[in-house]
């Protein structure tokens, strides 16, 4: 039997690997290199320039996080904001809120969107909603034009690298803050505590541009192994003060109320780490 293994290399001295049943999809975009493998353990994962992204498997703890929180933060959702996230799986999520009218998909790479179109349809189903508007435009250049339109904008980014890395920028956070309407909430990925070099940035950065604002935590199996971070800012409401029954209409397999409220119970190490 041909013994296959795809390795993601995370540091000099740090890597983890995975067994492949199957390369289903592999090009070259003008942004990245995009791949769709099969896993035994993964099921079939979204690969860019050689670093999972997303996978069938375990998708719902990443997406569920990254968008649940911020829009039961917010009391009524209407209009949203998507950063990234061309898989569609953050769009999926978003969508489950009775509240949400629009969403703006802004993604820089169309391939990253056709290829989990064709190979990822669990995930990306809904980018085909009415309720979807996919521009595949710089999400940079797009946020200094916008001014008080969105109540949440979610950045689904890559790790800072090429396209992403000015996504992690106190400027962009500006521009965010701007984007968002008076009672507006933000949230991105921040990476891992323990290994990404830009978490402390990035959460200082955005604390300094919030008044409300605060990392929170999941454990994603696909990740660097450990906690993997979010960071939350709002302008008005506390991240903490949310209506619980708003999930009687929204299925889910990770986030519940009280998963919101302890997501943001950091360890000591890490708190001492953004000291």
């Amino acid at each position: 039997m041909l013994d296959f293994w795809f390795t993601e290399h995370h540091t000099d001295n740090y890597k983890v690997s995975w067994r492949m049943d199957k390369i289903l999809h592999f090009e070259k975009s003008p942004f990245q290199e995009i791949a769709v493998v099969e896993s035994p353990e993964l099921g079939r994962a979204l690969l860019l320039d050689n670093i999972v992204q997303t996978t069938t498997k375990f998708e719902f703890i990443y997406h569920e996080t990254i968008v649940h929180i911020p829009l039961m933060i917010h009391p009524e959702p209407k209009r949203v904001m998507v950063v990234g996230g061309g898989d569609g799986g953050a769009v999926k999520e978003i969508l489950k809120h009775p509240s949400v009218e629009t969403v703006d998909l802004i993604e820089i790479d169309e391939r990253v969107i056709e290829v989990s179109k064709k190979w990822l349809p669990e995930i990306s189903h809904a980018l085909r909603s009415d309720k979807v508007n996919i521009m595949t435009i710089d999400g940079l250049k797009h946020m200094k034009q916008c001014s008080s339109q969105y109540d949440i904008i979610i950045v689904d980014c890559t790790d800072p690298s090429g396209p992403s890395m000015d996504l992690f920028s106190k400027d962009f956070y500006r521009d965010v803050y701007n984007a968002l309407k008076d009672d507006g909430v933000f949230v991105s990925q921040t990476g891992s505590p323990s290994f990404s070099t830009h978490f402390k940035q990035a959460v200082q950065n955005i604390m300094e541009v919030f008044p409300l604002a605060k990392p929170y935590l999941t454990c994603e199996p696909t990740y660097i192994a450990g906690f993997w971070s979010f960071t939350v800012g709002s302008k008005k409401y506390q991240l903490d003060n949310i209506n619980p029954e708003r999930m009687f209409n929204i299925e889910t397999k990770y986030y519940t109320p009280d998963i919101h409220k302890a997501a943001f119970v950091l360890p000591k190490y890490i708190e001492q780490l953004l000291k």
